[in-house]
């Protein structure tokens, strides 16, 4: 879901979604890299043709629409806060598909953890998941 999100910033900023790009942010998303240095090696292992400069320039980008903080090394962000829709999308067995603001699916995940004792007074800064085909 992360990724359709900050595909559609990029595309409202008027960048290309080109193979490079979406292979560094398959990186971002899918590894824990706390680096420039070290995204570039994994995209290189992946693609040789790829330039330490093609990374920068794309962390630097993805930095600028608001997608990754350098002080969270390289997470993609989603403002918890946000009320942009589609921030999490459920699909429920029966077909229903539920689409969730940042602010909602926050508050879901906050009312979750109180209610089975993994949290009192605290607040969620941040959630970071995978993608799960089966989570059943």
């Amino acid at each position: 879901m992360q990724k359709e999100i900050v595909i559609q910033k990029l595309k409202e900023k008027g960048y290309r979604i080109t193979k490079q790009r979406l292979m560094l942010l398959d990186i971002i998303l899918e590894e824990d890299c706390s680096c420039c240095k070290e995204i570039y090696y994994k995209a290189y292992a992946k693609d040789e043709k790829i330039g330490s400069a093609t990374v920068y320039r794309m962390i630097n980008t993805l930095e600028e629409i608001g997608a990754i903080s350098r002080k969270n090394m390289y997470k993609i962000e989603c403002g918890l806060e946000s009320e942009e829709e589609n921030a999490c999308t459920i699909e429920l067995d029966d077909n229903t598909v539920i689409a969730l603001s940042a602010k909602n699916w926050n508050h879901i995940i906050q009312a979750g953890l109180r209610s089975c004792g993994y949290l009192n007074e605290q607040k969620v800064r941040s959630v970071t998941a995978k993608t799960c085909s089966n989570a059943g």
